[in-house]
């Protein structure tokens, strides 16, 4: 904490704009205070704005390609970058160039735009994305997996 102004909230954590409430400004958060944004069978995402950026929790079943579901984006693949944390198994992730990289559990990554990905064994990621950049592709995304109402 600088110069004192600050204080700490319940969970310890510094805030440093004195008279306002923590849940003003909050910009961190207990998993499961994070917004439910997507579930679909056995895929779960949790997410929230802070700032510019879009803070995700994403699990997904083995199985899961994202190829498929990126037709239609330019070049069919994934236009936002993203940095992050792999909490638990795997994903392969595949640039327009071929290159291909596979993400484990205990990695942190920074996957540039145009991307796509797959997990074999199911995976746990915390991720960090641009949201202006993310948003055009969580519409495209939720279109195809959610049904038509």
């Amino acid at each position: 904490m600088r110069g004192g102004a600050g204080r700490a909230d319940a969970d310890g954590c510094r805030r440093d704009q004195p008279g306002t409430k923590p849940q003003e400004n909050a910009m961190h958060a207990p998993f499961d205070e994070i917004p439910s944004e997507m579930e679909v069978g056995e895929i779960r995402t949790r997410g929230v704005e802070w700032g510019d950026q879009l803070v995700r929790w994403i699990s997904l079943p083995a199985g899961v390609d994202f190829t498929p579901l990126f037709v239609g984006l330019p070049d069919d693949r994934c236009q936002c970058p993203h940095s992050g944390y792999v909490i638990d198994g795997s994903i392969t992730i595949r640039y327009a160039d071929g290159t291909e990289e596979t993400c484990r559990a205990g990695d942190a990554y920074h996957w540039p735009t145009g991307h796509t990905g797959w997990t074999d064994e199911g995976v746990t990621f915390l991720e960090f994305s641009p949201a202006a950049d993310l948003h055009p592709v969580l519409a495209h995304l939720g279109a195809q997996l959610l049904p038509a109402t």
